[in-house]
């Protein structure tokens, strides 16, 4: 099992959970009410309710109720974060069928596959959470430091900064798994040999004039003529 995919893997999931809280989230831009501790009031709005807090501990929080009538920035926010989400959930479940440890994906050149596409995914899926959360930081950032901006002006709510999170780890998670496939490219098969065993001092003599094996003559006995007696 490659450790880059499981770097990959941890790094997916967790940035697609970070985006899961940020959409969830109703504190994507808050504002401070207070002329004292005591009578301190925070209000925080999100993509789907606005939700309104004291000092004192009481909370209230008011969704949508209807989508025609909120702005077209949030809109746009709720849309690209439902991608992020939606395309994170779909990279987590690509990515556990390209890990190399799972027994289902085919095999590994299959694998590899799913793995640089779990990685496009999560890619994608982080560019629309860093789409969504930018666009959603420059209207507050827009009305905030506008002289002629007289209604009530807001500053960045920590959703932003999870969705932020969310978003890098999803890309540094993709781009993981998109150049772990580079592994099993690079590996070159190894080479089989085979053991003849050793060869003997006879199989290796060679072959006298064409085709006559050469032959070792022992020395003909020379006999007296009393061994014939």
């Amino acid at each position: 099992m490659s450790r880059a995919q499981i770097s990959a893997l941890v790094l997916g999931v967790g940035g697609f959970g970070a985006l899961v809280a940020a959409t969830a989230s109703n504190e994507w831009k808050v504002t401070t009410r207070a002329s004292s501790v005591i009578t301190a009031t925070w209000v925080y709005q999100g993509l789907w309710m606005n939700c309104a807090g004291t000092a004192l501990g009481s909370f209230h929080c008011r969704p949508h109720f209807t989508i025609f009538k909120v702005e077209g920035y949030i809109q746009a926010c709720r849309g690209l974060m439902i991608a992020a989400v939606s395309l994170g959930f779909f990279g987590s479940i690509f990515a556990l069928f390209g890990m190399k440890c799972t027994k289902v994906g085919g095999s590994d050149k299959a694998k590899a596959k799913i793995a640089c596409l779990a990685g496009i995914v999560f890619i994608l899926s982080g560019l629309c959470s860093m789409t969504g959360c930018s666009l959603y930081a420059n209207k507050i950032t827009t009305e905030f430091f506008d002289p002629l901006y007289v209604e009530q002006k807001y500053e960045l709510g920590a959703a932003l900064f999870i969705g932020w999170a969310g978003a890098s780890l999803c890309i540094i998670g993709g781009v993981i798994f998109c150049f772990s496939i580079s592994d099993n490219n690079t590996k070159t098969p190894r080479m089989g040999y085979t053991y003849n065993g050793a060869t003997s001092v006879l199989s290796s003599r060679t072959k006298y004039h064409g085709g006559e094996d050469f032959k070792t003559t022992n020395p003909p006995k020379q006999f007296d003529k009393n061994a014939y007696v």
